[in-house]
Formats: C-alpha cells, structure tokens, sequence
C-alpha cells in the first residue's frame, strides 16, 4: 500500500507541476500579447470593413466611410499599417536569425499571398460569371470587367498569371506583393541611409506621376489601377515610421502648430469632399475657390496617389498617433474587438470581403435595393468577416496552445 500511495502522491505533484507550468505559460503569453499595438490591428480592421463597404455600389452605409470625408480612403490606411507592421514582424526576424533567412521569409509570404489572390480571382470571377449567366444579366460581367477572360479564358489566365489582367476590386492584392517582395532591400537601405532611401522613394513616386512608370496590364496603354511605383512611398513611409532612429525620435515629437496645420488641412479637405455630395458646399466652393484653383486640384488621382491624398492621409496619421496611445482605453472595449480581430487575420478577412462586396451588390440589384435591405447586406458582410476572424484567432489559439504542451512534454520527456 505504502508503494502505491507513493505513485499516486508522484502522480499528483506531476499533475501540480504540469498546471502550474501551464499557467506560467499563459501569463507569459498575456504578457506577451499586451506589448502587441492594438492599434496597427484595430485600424487596419476598420479599414478592411471600409474595403467591403466601398466596394458595394450605392449603398448608403458606404457614405460613412473614410472617402467621403476627404481626399484618401482606406486604401491609404492598408498600405501604410502594411509597410509599418512589416517592419516590425520581419525586423525581428532579421535581428533574431538574419538577413538572408528574413528575405526568404518575406518572399514566403510573398509567394502565400500570390496563391491566395490566385485563388482569390478564380473563385471571384466563377462567382460573378455563374449569377450573369444564372439571372441573364451581362451587366456584371461588364461591370467587373472579366469579358475578356470568358472570351479568350486560356489568354486571360496566363495574364492573369502575370498579374497583368485583374477583375475590378482584385488590385490590393498584386500590390501588397510588389511593395513587400521589395521590402528586404529598400529596409534594410532604411535603416542605413533614411533620408538618402527616402529621397529615392520620393524621386520614384515623382517620375511614377510625371514620367508615367508604370506597370504594364494586358490592355494595351493602361498600366496597374494602384501604381506601385507611386504607392511604394507610402508603403515605406509606414515602414520608416516603424524603424526610425533615435536621433529621429525629436523631430518626431507632437507640435502643436504642425496639429494645427494638419486639422486645418482635414477640415478643408472634408468640405472639398461634401461639396462631391451636397450641392450647397459645391455652391460655396465655387464662390471661395478661384476657378485657377480647382483646375489644379481635380482629378484628384488614385492610381498614382495624388499628393493631395497623400498629404491627406499623413495629416490622420499625425494627430491619430498622438492622440490614440497604444494604451488607448478604448482598444479595450468590446466594441473594439472585432475591428482588432478583422485585423490580426487581414487577408482572410479581405478575401472573404471582396466575395460578399459582390454578393450584397448581387442582392441589392436582383431583390431589394432600399435602405432597410442596404443596411441589412452590410451588417450581415460585417457580421461575417468578424465571424470568420474570431474563428481563425479561435483556430491559431489552440493551435498555439497545443504546440507549447507538445514542446513542454518533449522538454520534460
């Protein structure tokens, strides 16, 4: 009895052990996850909700979203929280295990990303040629511009193979590809010579606007709807703001007068922008704006990322990391974590939304287009981007956990 009581008891403090190591192993991980900035997550979620909502023609949620109250939009967002926690991520990878294993895990997810916009356009363009031929209506073939590929599919796919033909809403994609596959070397010259790198991006963004450089597509003339030659100055704008040295870190400091000029900026910019929707802020433009003026202003350009925008959009940046800590109480909040998941699993998410921006434009043209049913398709596109998010921040959890007790049973062997 003496012998068996003494297995138990061994048993027993095995079993304390083991709990005790697993709570170590939590706390470790919370602490962990506190040091994570909520919002680099919590923004590029609102941006991917704005994707989705953009997406949706005349839908009256949309008008709520970051274009309509002045010059950028949320792709400006994506891009530069892509630069930026790009930075982070594979920064520390090439602090921990090198250069050249940090490239190659760059160019990894370079090479994951390019599947999934493969994937991506295949099930995309199946889903948009399937409802035409299902309710007979061409309107959305012309509408996402895939005629060529159902008229000439084994030409098509090959440039789509080449990223050189692409539906409408499938741009983001290829361009996150270029700018991070470049990402290894144009950081690295970051952290050597920041302002020599930066000038150069800014040269390449010049000429990308004046000298047209651009990306070709299969349509003769017409270079990618997202310059990435342009759009790579915002990109490592994120990625600098990221890494900047510390003798950088007192020119970075918040000025009030510089707050000033930014929310003066915003505030005109949002007027400029009602004025698209409300004939009386159009009115008053008119009268305030010399005609010299607006001339210059319009077209304001996406492709090649107007300055305009750009100025826009670093203004929101300033104040936002001023005034939003990474302590921010509201990242806190409940209503906060759904934004934060979306953007911890921001490329299922965005795929996930390109399907259903179609599918709510698909019900809004063949049942129901008012208000009630706009409404309806966008808590629902919403509600199952978030869905999906939680469930995959659920999976990778217990994937984790998993992991670190297969880790700690082979340790303690």
């Amino acid at each position: 009895m003496r012998f068996v009581s003494s297995g138990l008891t061994a048993r027993a403090i095995a079993r304390v052990a083991s709990r005790v190591r697993e709570q170590r192993r939590v706390v470790a991980a919370a602490a962990k996850g506190k040091e994570r900035d909520l919002r680099v997550d919590f923004f590029r979620g609102l941006a991917l909700w704005f994707i989705f909502l953009d997406h949706v023609p005349s839908n009256m949620v949309g008008q709520f979203t970051l274009r309509n109250f002045g010059f950028s939009d949320a792709t400006e967002i994506f891009v530069f929280i892509s630069g930026y926690s790009a930075a982070i991520a594979y920064g520390r990878s090439e602090r921990k295990l090198g250069f050249v294993y940090m490239t190659a895990h760059v160019w990894r997810r370079c090479w994951q990303l390019y599947v999934a916009h493969l994937v991506l356009f295949i099930f995309y363009t199946a889903q948009i040629a399937w409802l035409a031929e299902r309710f007979s209506n061409s309107m959305y073939i012309e509408e996402v511009n895939i005629a060529r590929f159902l008229e000439a599919p084994h030409i098509a796919l090959l440039e789509a193979l080449t990223l050189r033909f692409r539906p409408a809403n499938l741009d983001i994609l290829p361009l996150y590809i270029v700018l991070l596959f470049a990402f290894p070397f144009v950081g690295r010259a970051l952290r050597a010579m920041p302002m020599t790198t930066l000038a150069g991006s800014f040269a390449l963004y010049l000429a990308a606007r004046y000298a047209g450089w651009n990306l070709p597509t299969a349509v003769d003339g017409i270079g990618w709807f997202f310059n990435p030659f342009a759009w790579q100055l915002l990109f490592f704008i994120g990625v600098l703001c990221a890494i900047a040295p510390p003798s950088w870190r007192p020119a970075m400091r918040w000025r009030p007068w510089l707050g000033v000029v930014a929310a003066v900026y915003l505030g005109l910019s949002t007027f400029v922008a009602g004025s698209w929707q409300i004939g009386l802020f159009a009115d008053l433009m008119t009268k305030a704006m010399p005609s010299p003026w607006i001339e210059w202003m319009y077209p304001i350009d996406k492709t090649n990322m107007d300055i305009l925008r750009l100025l826009h959009f670093l203004a929101l940046a300033y104040l936002a990391a001023h005034f939003i800590a990474p302590s921010a109480r509201f990242l806190q909040r409940s209503w906060a974590k759904p934004l934060i998941a979306c953007g911890r699993q921001s490329l299922y998410v965005f795929c996930l939304g390109i399907f259903l921006s179609f599918a709510a434009h698909f019900v809004l043209v063949e049942f129901n287009a008012h208000w009630p049913m706009q409404i309806g398709v966008s808590v629902a596109g919403i509600g199952l981007m978030t869905g999906l998010a939680m469930l995959m921040n659920w999976y990778r959890g217990r994937e984790a956990s998993a992991g670190q007790r297969r880790s700690t049973r082979t340790v303690n062997g």
